[in-house]
């Protein structure tokens, strides 16, 4: 707190009237917004330095393509602490339940998915082509060693402790090295956000600005669209998840000729590799970190899994994985979390 005292008196040569903590959701690091009569801004104390110097690189370089990131101010790297814009409280998906709620799924939240969505390109591709990804902190590559991680995480954060069916555990590996090897044969060559969900997009006055990219990688397309598709809470109607996959594409053509058919092809696999690594998140944070309200959203990733089946073959060339699925689906109590 003293550092970031310092942090802003050496930038504004001003003192703080307020300090007040704000909550992290998954995040280990520490956020607070500091106040006097002139300004507020977000202040940060992280421990993790690879994760601090990524969120500072990306943040700087997505700025300079215009892209609605926070500004950063002034940093200590060294220890551990920055100082950036603060963007307010209104989360995106605190925004879409207040209109939801009085107006149902209408068009004022298909629209500001829209907007989001068109945003996304500029991200992975405009962005991504000259981003510096040796500030990837996790993994380079969202590729085979990525891959296996999430699903093992899945696996060991999720299944272990919920799962309340058999598992034939090397069945189960097989099936996980059939997915990675399936995807893996898409092209692995853009900024993968990693994390581009509803809790990460704010918005101010209709216009949404974007936070949490510092786990990001190089990777596919189809990931972070699947992510914000199949984020669990916002329960998206399918068919409308299904028009806005083709509004996707037709934004990234814009920017870059990519192949409709085999976009699609991919598109499920990955969305099952996100919706896994979701499990994993809920279990670990909830479990482990004691943050329990993340179970809630378990529900929800029940549901997505439900409708996935239903759209894909994917899952005939993975019975392990598949019956699985079919055990979490016909769990009354992990639906009624």
């Amino acid at each position: 707190m003293e550092q970031l005292e310092a942090l802003f008196y050496e930038k504004y040569a001003e003192p703080i009237d307020e300090i007040c903590a704000l909550k992290g959701d998954g995040s280990d690091r520490k956020i607070y917004r500091l106040k006097n009569h002139r300004r507020s801004v977000i202040g940060v104390i992280g421990q993790n330095h690879g994760e601090n110097a990524a969120f500072l690189s990306f943040s700087r370089h997505f700025r300079k393509f215009g892209l609605r990131v926070p500004e950063i101010y002034i940093d200590d790297l060294e220890k551990g602490v920055y100082l950036e814009e603060d963007l307010g409280d209104c989360t995106f998906i605190d925004w879409m339940s207040l209109i939801r709620h009085k107006e149902g799924f209408s068009e004022r939240i298909v629209s500001m998915y829209q907007k989001i969505i068109a945003q996304l390109p500029h991200f992975q591709i405009r962005a991504g082509r000259s981003i510096d990804f040796s500030y990837c902190y996790q993994h380079s590559e969202f590729g085979h060693e990525s891959m296996m991680w999430d699903l093992h995480y899945f696996k060991h954060r999720f299944l272990d402790v919920f799962y309340k069916g058999m598992i034939d555990e090397g069945a189960l590996e097989r099936d996980f090295q059939t997915l990675i090897e399936h995807l893996t044969e898409e092209k692995r060559i853009y900024f993968l956000y990693r994390d581009f969900q509803s809790r990460n997009v704010m918005i101010i006055s209709d216009i949404p600005h974007f936070i949490d990219y510092q786990s990001g990688r190089r990777g596919a397309l189809q990931y972070d669209l699947a992510s914000i598709l199949y984020d669990a809470k916002a329960n998206i109607p399918q068919e409308i998840r299904t028009k806005l996959v083709d509004f996707y594409l037709d934004q990234v053509q814009d920017i870059k000729k990519v192949d409709r058919d085999r976009f699609k092809h991919y598109f499920y696999g990955f969305v099952f590799m996100r919706v896994m690594q979701a499990f994993g998140a809920y279990g670990y944070l909830s479990q482990v970190k004691g943050k329990k309200h993340f179970l809630k959203s378990v529900p929800h990733a029940i549901k997505n899994v439900e409708i996935l089946a239903e759209q894909d073959t994917i899952l005939d060339d993975m019975p392990a994985l598949k019956t699985v699925f079919q055990n979490l689906i016909l769990d009354k109590s992990l639906r009624a979390i």
